[in-house]
């Protein structure tokens, strides 16, 4: 009696340290999914005027003295040297991806194979490869999701968009395929600034690469009216909006009220809006690391 005892009380033992070895495994890998730190302090969101829905609303306030004239050394064209690090260009190059029989001319930072994780940014109307590449621009944002991508073992692509229509779209979905097989099985984030929120908006039509796709990025973007018939819809594929309240080309009522719809039904959304900026805060202001560790802890 007394050795069955025994034997049951080890039985109970080892499963409760199997239990607690899962939990510290899972924990490790969460762990792992989240982006460090850089340069926090210099890109982080300020003064947070409202907070809702358990934090996935965030009014952030933004002044425009500031967050351009006091942050560029030239207004809008060039940031102060603190907001770039350079480096990173050692680990940058433009390249041409074959996306079923046709070439894409794309800018990537990070290695070409098994990236732990992969941000694809479309740029608007009258941009290419060239925007999101752009180290001093929009206040360094860029660079900064450069940096992120190559310290976290990441990388980072910025295609030339063919056209914002459906033929677009394609050819995003045909990229989203092309880094799939390069990076088997891991994270691939689609954003989308302005007019190229036409081509999420597409993609997320295309069932084959909503399954390819941890998560969607709008910035200043349109709304999408139909969004609840999609494929990324039905799965809930994790949207994350951000615009400038006083944006005059895309309402950010629009995209306020399809947030609203989407957390009512309990679907994972996160909306950031800055109060008073415009059409290309989203851009500048968005807080790379903060959104992509959201999507990826979803």
């Amino acid at each position: 009696m007394a050795r069955s005892t025994l034997s049951l009380r080890r039985n109970v033992e080892a499963g409760a340290l199997a239990v607690v070895f899962a939990i510290v495994t899972s924990l490790t890998g969460a762990s792992a999914a989240t982006l460090k730190p850089f340069k926090d302090d210099l890109f982080g969101y300020g003064r947070i005027l409202e907070s809702r829905d358990g934090g996935d609303w965030l009014t952030v306030d933004y002044d425009e003295m500031r967050d351009i004239n006091g942050r560029d050394e030239v207004p809008e064209r060039r940031v102060k040297r603190p907001y770039v690090s350079l480096g990173v260009k050692r680990a940058q190059a433009n390249e041409t991806v074959d996306i079923g029989g046709r070439g894409l001319d794309v800018f990537r930072v990070g290695g070409p194979q098994n990236a732990a994780f992969t941000v694809i940014f479309i740029h608007g109307r009258g941009g290419d490869r060239r925007l999101g590449a752009n180290d001093y621009s929009f206040g360094g944002n860029f660079n900064r999701l450069k940096n992120l991508a190559v310290e976290n073992g990441g990388a980072y692509y910025a295609p030339s968009a063919r056209s914002f229509d459906t033929d677009g779209a394609t050819d995003i979905a045909g990229l989203i395929d092309a880094l799939a097989r390069r990076s088997p099985g891991q994270p691939i984030i689609l954003s989308c600034a302005s007019m190229g929120s036409f081509l999420c908006w597409g993609v997320s039509r295309n069932a084959t690469a909503v399954k390819q796709l941890s998560g969607m990025m709008i910035m200043g973007g349109a709304a999408d009216p139909d969004f609840g018939k999609s494929a990324a819809f039905a799965r809930k594929l994790p949207m994350f909006f951000s615009h400038g309240s006083a944006d005059g080309t895309y309402k950010a009522e629009d995209q306020a009220a399809l947030y609203a719809r989407l957390k009512k039904s309990g679907y994972p959304a996160r909306f950031v809006l800055f109060e008073t900026g415009t059409h290309g805060t989203p851009v500048r202001m968005t807080d790379w690391r903060d959104a992509i560790n959201w999507i990826l802890s979803r």
